[in-house]
């Protein structure tokens, strides 16, 4: 519902966008009309949003999600306004897993259910034959720069949950050099391919992490001040209490800068303790930002795989020294907090 804020406007100036529970009621009452005796929905809204629109709209009785990239093991279970239930599922991410669910159904309602969360392994499969051939004949004129091998992985490299993986810091480490920048921000994806310890990291592994069409890479001079602005205003859109404001991804990944973060405070008071080489951040003071993945109209420059390609060419084997991640207040008691 948020393309046009979590990505560039002018990509999509012709469509519209938003959470719409009157259309969706619209549908589904449309549909039930119809003769459907069972309603799913398919979302790319994320869990959250999915659990509250499944309490606000009647009459859906499956929402399978997609966004957050969560790979739930069971359903969770949601009252609609008339008391129903509706089972909003999310089933990870790049093909990991296969969500099977088989509905007992009885005069038109759903009597029970049984859900099961396959997992996929992809080298106990046959590939589809003529899916295949296509796939072999898009890559060919790409093949060579793709299988370029760049460096090797000294340690698993990956990216995952809500603050930095390491796959992200080796981004972030490569922006910090490239572009000699003080801090570095690369944007809350969870998408791509993990590299195992020992492997080679091939240019391929480095565009499943970073290819989208407004990848350009960018150098700006922002103040202090500023630079908590935008780290504010970017934990909003991951931490609202409302689910109809989380505007999707996670929180933008940094390099350089430490800090902390309390994600029950509200806007303008989550982000804490900001220092830069031990020293407070100035909010008065200039500093050069390394950045990619603008959603403001189109920059000139290289790609952000371009950088991190000329980092890892310099590199034989690579180990990231330190995981940026920040402090992080008032989640102790937070089953879903891991140190």
């Amino acid at each position: 519902p948020y393309t046009p804020i979590a990505n560039p406007r002018y990509m999509v100036p012709d469509w519209s966008f938003g959470i719409r529970e009157d259309t969706m009621q619209r549908y589904v009452n449309e549909v039930r009309k119809k003769g459907a005796q069972i309603v799913v929905v398919l979302s790319h809204n994320g869990m959250d949003v999915d659990i509250k629109m499944a309490s606000r709209v009647r009459g859906i009785d499956a929402i399978f999600g997609g966004h957050t990239h969560d790979a739930v093991p069971k359903p969770f279970e949601v009252k609609d306004p008339d008391g129903n239930r509706t089972l909003v599922i999310n089933s990870g991410s790049n093909t990991k897993f296969l969500a099977v669910l088989d509905l007992d159904v009885q005069n038109g309602k759903i009597k029970d259910y049984s859900f099961n969360l396959l997992p996929i392994f992809a080298d106990l499969l046959s590939a589809d034959p003529e899916m295949d051939a296509y796939i072999k004949k898009v890559r060919q004129p790409f093949e060579a720069d793709l299988n370029q091998k760049l460096a090797v992985a000294d340690e698993l490299l990956y990216r995952r949950g809500n603050f930095n993986g390491t796959f992200d810091q080796l981004i972030l480490d490569a922006m910090l050099e490239v572009q000699d920048a003080e801090i570095g921000f690369s944007p809350g994806f969870r998408w791509g391919v993990s590299v195992l310890p020992g492997e080679v990291i091939t240019m391929e592994h480095v565009m499943t992490q970073t290819a989208i069409t407004y990848a350009t890479a960018t150098l700006n001079h922002i103040s202090g001040k500023d630079i908590k602005l935008i780290m504010e205003d970017v934990a909003d859109n991951l931490f609202n209490a409302d689910p109809y404001y989380q505007q999707g991804g996670d929180m933008v990944r940094i390099g350089g800068l430490k800090y902390a973060i309390d994600p029950a405070q509200s806007i303008g008071n989550r982000i804490t303790d900001m220092e830069l080489n031990g020293k407070p951040l100035d909010p008065d003071k200039k500093y050069k930002v390394a950045g990619w993945a603008s959603v403001a109209e189109p920059r000139e420059g290289i790609p952000i795989w371009e950088v991190v390609e000329q980092y890892l060419l310099k590199k034989e084997t690579v180990k990231i020294k330190e995981l940026n991640l920040p402090k992080i207040k008032g989640v102790s008691d937070d089953p879903g907090f891991v140190v």
